[in-house]
């Protein structure tokens, strides 16, 4: 069986001239890719597909992968943090097990005494894996618990709560609760929207990550009103209003820092559909070389911005990093000695 390291030469990723220091103990050959790590000259992505082609397995970016909820919810939560572990999918009646060590046939075991199917490994890299297992476990339990609180307020009819209402409300009422959550989740999973959509039969609520919408919890059809009546008053939105779509924002505090949300309502069969944009005013403390342009690109983009006249359109499609972009941008040109204006719709 080749080693990490001869694989890592294979694909080009490690100078050949290595080879000469491969040895056949697994033990040096380990340490020399965490060597090779801790130098920057690899990534743990690239060591985790590496083992999974040492292994003969699947290599998973669970970022990018459509995991399976029911798979998910087969595995208890503690189990999943303690092994490092996280079901996928099911596939022909054997579960897809994504896992930082695929020779961990203690997990495997546990996994199979409580899921009661056959296990297949898929190897994933390891912060990839936990942020997954914080995505799909860390506030499930809080949220169902929430979930069932409003469910039993609101007892079978649709809660419509007014502004005086609202704003009277303490703040551990179920509804503020959820919707706290909600944002705060959406924010530390470093999603660019938060998408909060009526059905026909419940509320759904999805995160946009890397581009890319995960559904991360479902509530009470009953819930509906209340939920978009919440946002809207944080958002400075006529909440009376539910024929046509609206524009607001929202700053809320996490982590000590100020996040700023967008807000965008539109009428649909089922209900008001909400879209918040979650904007980091952090990226104003970027520098414009952290913006990773290329060099011919960057030198043509600081002759216009430092011009005294003239307009930059900057356009492109959704978490592209135009906000980031103009953020940044404006950090750069706001001098004491320059008068800066900004116009926001919203």
């Amino acid at each position: 069986m080749a080693s990490l390291t001869e694989i890592l030469i294979l694909r080009g990723i490690v100078p050949i001239e290595k080879l000469d220091t491969v040895s056949g103990s697994s033990a040096e050959d380990d340490g020399q890719v965490l060597e090779l790590l801790d130098r920057g000259d690899i990534t743990p992505s690239q060591i985790a597909s590496a083992r999974a082609a040492q292994a003969g397995l699947p290599f998973v970016e669970l970022l990018d992968y459509p995991i399976d909820r029911a798979a998910v919810a087969m595995v208890p939560p503690a189990m999943c943090r303690r092994h490092e572990v996280l079901p996928i999918g099911i596939v022909a009646n054997t579960l897809m097990l994504a896992m930082v060590d695929p020779g961990d046939v203690f997990a495997l075991d546990d996994v199979r005494a409580a899921s009661r199917m056959q296990a297949r490994p898929v190897v994933a890299e390891r912060s990839d894996l936990r942020a997954a297992i914080d995505r799909y476990h860390r506030a499930d339990g809080e949220l169902v618990s929430l979930s069932t609180a409003l469910e039993e307020e609101s007892s079978g009819t649709d809660l419509v709560l007014s502004s005086a209402q609202q704003e009277a409300s303490e703040d551990d009422a179920p509804i503020v609760r959820f919707v706290n959550l909600l944002i705060s989740q959406g924010i530390q999973d470093h999603a660019s929207d938060i998408h909060i959509e009526p059905g026909e039969f419940e509320l759904r609520v999805r995160y946009r990550i890397d581009g890319v919408l995960h559904e991360m919890q479902t509530a009470p059809k009953a819930v509906t009103n209340g939920v978009i009546s919440r946002l809207k008053i944080m958002s400075d939105i006529d909440i009376a209003e539910r024929r046509k779509p609206q524009d607001g924002r929202m700053s809320v505090s996490h982590g000590g820092r100020t996040i700023d949300l967008r807000v965008a309502t539109l009428p649909t069969v089922f209900g008001e559909k909400v879209v918040m944009r979650i904007l980091d005013n952090t990226v104003t403390g970027m520098g414009m070389e952290e913006l990773r342009l290329l060099p011919h690109n960057f030198e043509a983009y600081r002759s216009s911005y430092t011009k005294p006249y003239g307009m930059i359109l900057v356009t492109g499609p959704t978490g592209s990093g135009k906000s980031t972009t103009l953020y940044t941008t404006l950090h750069a040109v706001a001098k004491p000695e320059i008068n800066v204006i900004t116009v926001e719709d919203p």
